[in-house]
């Protein structure tokens, strides 16, 4: 289903921010999106450990929250917060969607999803994109390097992750074997 959105792809685009290598949200911008409290949403976090892996989900550091503080005017309430936020990866997002299990939250996290993917073909079908990054690193690789190496990070292809979501059922082995020839 590809119907209205009720975002605007821009909003979800400007919330996606680069920590620790990967893509995420920070819970104030999905508790917007998915128009919810943050109170609320940290408050499904707790509740629901088992379902927001480390690999979907992670606390940030007082210097990492700082950063973002810093370098995005639209979170600067954070800094007077007495909580870490949680940064989420997209499946993260989704997960915590159906978390929150209401109807704005999965469109919401639908066309977060979307946001992502788009902008992984993006970046990585724009062959010309690339090579102005190449010219500009050339040309100001000293000035901006933590800029370059974050968007150097956004052309690799996504990693596999270490856990893949599956659903295989490992059978145990029985205490007994048959014997030959019986």
């Amino acid at each position: 289903m590809t119907g209205k959105s009720i975002l605007p792809t821009e909003r979800i685009e400007r919330s996606i921010l680069l920590i620790r290598g990967k893509k995420v949200m920070i819970d104030a911008d999905l508790a917007t999106l998915f128009g919810v409290t943050t109170k609320r949403l940290k408050e499904q976090v707790r509740r629901n450990p088992d379902r927001l892996p480390p690999d979907f989900m992670f606390d940030l550091t007082p210097e990492e929250t700082s950063e973002v503080v810093a370098n995005c005017d639209h979170l600067e309430r954070l800094k007077f917060s007495p909580y870490m936020p949680f940064a989420f990866t997209k499946y993260g997002a989704l997960m915590l969607a159906n978390v929150l299990n209401s109807p704005r939250a999965i469109q919401a996290s639908l066309q977060i999803v979307r946001t992502y993917v788009r902008l992984r073909e993006l970046l990585s079908s724009n062959p010309e994109l690339a090579r102005r990054i190449d010219a500009l690193e050339e040309k100001y690789g000293r000035q901006f390097k933590v800029v370059f190496d974050a968007i150097r990070q956004l052309f690799e292809p996504p990693r596999k992750p270490k856990n893949p979501i599956d659903f295989r059922v490992r059978e145990k082995r029985s205490g007994y074997r048959r014997r030959m020839g019986n």
